[in-house]
């Protein structure tokens, strides 16, 4: 079974809670002005902190989407933990990047990861910072992957995760500079399928 998370404190969740929205600040401000005119002084005065206050939490203004993108990554495995047994784990996956990545065009999250992708191609910084949420991602989904499919082999299921990370991460590089307003559910799931290990994609 997957680990039980310990309940955040009191001081944890109000932590968290202003990290997402200095995050959410930062992401806005990379999607209206692009890399290069966002500052650490421009994030923390839209979040409506003090400077030093804002490198108490963050180090520097790409280090601040972060936790935006982890909230994305997180309820998309939470989405698929969720699934009822029954499904090949194959479809399982696909199931859930479908109605994780199925949102009305003009939704707020993907209009931000498409902007916060968009400055990626001027910041490299940035850029590290979403390939590092992507690879942590990958390794926090194996525990749940295992417990969908407990029998699968741990070469497969360390491929199975590799190819859903990596199917999301292309998916929503590919449709950020596109003039596509739907979600890119249906790309990432064909990704998905063209990168997965099962028996049944070959």
């Amino acid at each position: 079974m997957t680990e039980k998370q310990p309940t955040p404190t009191l001081t944890q969740r109000r932590k968290a809670e202003t990290e997402l929205i200095i995050a959410r600040a930062a992401a806005g401000l990379f999607t209206a002005n692009g890399a290069h005119a966002t500052t650490a002084e421009a994030i923390a005065a839209a979040s409506g902190i003090a400077l030093r206050t804002f490198y108490r939490y963050f180090r520097t203004k790409e280090e601040a989407v972060a936790p935006l993108l982890t909230v994305g990554a997180e309820g998309w495995r939470a989405l698929l933990a969720a699934t009822p047994r029954g499904m090949s784990l194959e479809d399982a996956v696909a199931d859930a990047i479908r109605r994780t990545l199925t949102a009305p065009p003009g939704d707020e999250g993907l209009a931000l990861t498409r902007g916060l992708l968009l400055a990626c191609g001027e910041d490299a910084a940035l850029a590290a910072v979403w390939y590092r949420v992507n690879g942590e991602s990958e390794a926090r989904l194996l525990p749940i992957l295992h417990e969908l499919s407990p029998r699968t082999s741990a070469v497969d299921l360390h491929l199975m995760a590799a190819a859903a990370t990596s199917a999301i991460r292309i998916a929503f590089e590919l449709w950020a500079p596109s003039d596509d307003p739907a979600p890119p559910a249906d790309l990432a799931v064909r990704c998905f399928r063209a990168l997965s290990p099962s028996p049944a994609s070959r």
